[in-house]
């Protein structure tokens, strides 16, 4: 295992990381240039060895409910690679998926639009909002309940 020391050599190896010095001789360390809110690469570094590096939404980790992984026992490589991967993480816009807009048919050609806007699901009847739902799947048992079928690229039914 690293020391606290070795540790902090590593880290501070990084100059795009700011050190801020916390409670009970923990040490933060701040990515500035961040994309989002969040700017926590390192946190809570003590002087026992033990850390949390910030990995949410980066493939290939484990993290806990805050997006963080311990990297006590991280060898100098892994914990080179996780720094890393994490300021990467941070560096990088995420990109947003296309907004799902489908068209649903009755067996009358009545057509409706199952939206996806603001995290709700909400169904049109041309500019008038028919219902909104939760998610995807209760809008489309909706659906399927006043049976209309999803209209599928080239024009399928189905």
């Amino acid at each position: 295992m690293l020391t606290f020391e070795e540790k902090q050599t590593i880290i501070e190896s990084y100059p795009e990381l700011s050190r801020k010095d916390v409670s009970m001789k923990r040490v933060n360390y701040h990515y500035a240039a961040s994309k989002f809110d969040k700017t926590v690469v390192v946190q809570h570094l003590h002087p026992n060895g033990n850390a949390f590096i910030y990995v949410a939404d980066v493939p290939g980790y484990e993290p806990d409910s805050r997006g963080l992984v311990n990297v006590r026992e991280a060898s100098e490589a892994e914990l080179r690679k996780t720094i890393e991967d994490a300021i990467a993480g941070l560096a990088e816009e995420k990109v947003e998926s296309e907004p799902v807009e489908e068209v649903w048919l009755d067996g009358h050609n009545s057509k409706l639009e199952l939206k996806e806007e603001l995290g709700a699901w909400n169904i049109y009847h041309g500019l008038n909002l028919e219902d909104s739902f939760g998610d995807y799947q209760e809008a489309v048992d909706y659906l399927r309940e006043e049976g209309f079928k999803k209209v599928e690229d080239g024009g399928i039914v189905r």
